[in-house]
């Protein structure tokens, strides 16, 4: 029996997914337990349509997405940090410090938790840090460290 899942099912298929499933198993658990629906000719249609809005929002962020990568490639976010005469800071520049200064700095909102920071800079020079903009897209941030007066 062709199936529309409505949500996850193990060995089956992700929300949204049109597969196949044995009658028994549809009728007598998927079915009473919402995570799928039958695939009528009335729900293919609706299915059809809700991919084709899926594909068009998935373009619209894409193309967002593409365009902060743009913004954070284009120019050098500046830190000040305390340091030694050195090269060495005292502290460590964190995710949160590079998130207030790309805020600051070039005006966009970014989440702290799509800095790819392996490990705090703890340096002063330039480094190229990995922003996670989409999925399978990744913006190079340059960072200049510099010491505070």
């Amino acid at each position: 029996m062709k199936i529309i899942l409505l949500d996850k099912v193990k060995n089956l298929g992700n929300a949204g997914d049109l597969t196949e499933a044995s009658d028994g198993y549809a009728r007598n658990f998927l079915f009473p337990r919402k995570l799928a629906i039958e695939a009528t000719e009335e729900n293919l249609a609706q299915w059809k349509e809700d991919q084709k809005e899926k594909k068009k929002k998935e373009a619209e962020d894409r193309a967002q997405a593409e365009e902060l990568k743009k913004i954070l490639e284009k120019e050098p976010v500046i830190l000040k940090a305390k340091g030694g005469t050195t090269g060495k800071l005292f502290g460590a520049v964190t995710s949160k410090d590079l998130e207030k200064a790309v805020q600051n700095q070039l005006k966009v909102k970014l989440d702290r938790k799509k800095i790819e920071l392996k490990e705090n800079i703890k340096e002063v020079g330039v480094h190229t840090v990995e922003v996670r903009v989409y999925p399978e897209m990744t913006a190079k941030l340059r960072v200049d460290v510099q010491v505070e007066n």
